[in-house]
């Protein structure tokens, strides 16, 4: 089976998640972090040693946990994820390092390994120290709780303000066996580029160099999760793990040929669905809005234009309100501080012209409106002046949102 034959979102597939691939175990517990007292800390593990790969926010001020993994990446293997939603752990000087040290600590006396074989990772409040005693009684259930069908429970615990737990698995034919990939994500708020208050963990039992692998997800990265814009806040704590462990037994990726690409194909697949899922369930969000523009130099000029677009509070608030005002459009690509020559550039929505050449396009209002009134909604801006093209995701600012982050502290 390839992945043209799976639709790795279904139901079954998302709650198959990251137990899907042969090996790995996941769980989700409470442990009284989480105000709500909803699930809050998850373990996700592979008895079977695996190749690991990762990549972080690019904020300076990064979070405990973002170096404690980092390190562990720079070994090249792990055997497990330890996370938890509710407390950050960012901006907490010694003691954040201490407690996610501790956290290694805990999780790998649990299963029987080292600390350095253990990923770690949080999300919620910056700023407040974690509860460690209420981290170490849920990391030490989490790991008693272990189970091939745990992926929804460690999914629901890593959430914050999202609506629902990003999940999928899917499987593809590599050096003659099937291979399975699964996935987890979490992210709603405070998404920006480069990595945003978004982790994403994915699992994999195919066998594959640990370079190659980290190959695969830088460039995977720069397609998908660095193509996501919310609110244009860039967070303290994303990041975004693989785990190969091997398991499927298919002929170990060793260079960049057509089992690789085909992997990374499969990773392409699900980062830029997880993406996709992410922007889709911005807080508040009522529209999904697909920013292409097409037409520029580079691909970074096309990201550049998109981005202003996508980051726009003009741009969005009018897509909540339905007001095909392609003026903030127009207006936010003409200050994104790429050249660009109005003459030759074309704005569609859902398909319409509504600037063409300079100036705005005779529209049909009621199809139009038709347009603006659905979920899903593709801006497309044609510079007219290259080849490069770019998609960035994102949708609208509601009152919701300012309710949302109006009482996320408190």
């Amino acid at each position: 089976m390839g992945m043209e034959d799976i639709d790795m979102f279904s139901e079954q597939n998302a709650k198959a998640g990251v137990t899907f691939p042969q090996g790995f175990k996941a769980a989700g517990v409470k442990a009284g972090i989480k105000k709500s007292g909803n699930l809050d800390v998850a373990v996700i593990y592979t008895e079977r040693e695996a190749a690991a790969a990762g990549v972080f926010t690019q904020n300076a001020v990064a979070a405990a946990p973002v170096f404690a993994s980092k390190k562990v990446i720079a070994t090249g293997t792990a055997h497990a994820i330890a996370a938890n939603a509710g407390c950050a752990n960012a901006c907490t000087g010694a003691q954040g390092e201490k407690d996610a040290r501790a956290m290694q600590e805990i999780t790998a006396a649990a299963l029987g390994c080292t600390p350095e074989d253990v990923l770690v990772a949080s999300t919620g409040v910056i700023g407040v120290n974690l509860p460690m005693d209420k981290m170490e009684a849920g990391l030490k259930a989490a790991v008693a709780a272990l189970s091939t069908d745990g992926s929804v429970s460690a999914g629901n615990a890593i959430i914050t303000t999202d609506t629902y737990s990003k999940s999928c698995a899917t499987e593809v034919m590599l050096g003659g066996k099937q291979v399975r990939f699964g996935a987890i994500a979490k992210g709603s708020g405070m998404i920006q580029p480069n990595m945003a208050t978004m982790l994403a963990f994915i699992t994999t039992d195919a066998a594959i160099d640990g370079k190659l692998l980290q190959k695969a997800l830088s460039e995977v990265v720069e397609i998908s999760f660095n193509m996501i814009s919310i609110d244009g806040d860039m967070s303290t704590n994303d990041m975004a793990v693989v785990l190969a462990n091997g398991a499927a037994g298919n002929a170990k990726i060793t260079s960049e040929g057509a089992d690789y690409e085909t992997f990374k194909a499969t990773l392409a697949e699900i980062c830029t669905g997880l993406s996709q899922r992410i922007a889709s369930d911005g807080e508040g969000a009522t529209k999904f809005l697909t920013v292409h523009v097409m037409g520029t130099k580079s691909f970074a000029d096309a990201k550049t234009i998109a981005m202003s677009v996508a980051k726009s509070p003009l741009v969005k608030t009018a897509f909540f309100g339905e007001d095909p005002n392609w003026g903030r459009v127009i207006c936010a690509v003409g200050y994104a501080g790429v050249p660009m020559n109005p003459e030759t550039t074309v704005v569609k929505f859902g398909g319409i012209p509504v600037y063409v050449h300079g100036v705005g396009a005779d529209y049909d209002e009621t199809a139009l409106k038709q347009v603006m009134g659905e979920h899903d909604i593709v801006v497309d801006i044609d510079m007219g002046i290259g080849t490069q093209e770019a998609t960035v995701w994102t949708c609208d600012f509601s009152y919701e949102y300012v309710k949302i982050n109006g009482e996320y502290h408190t």
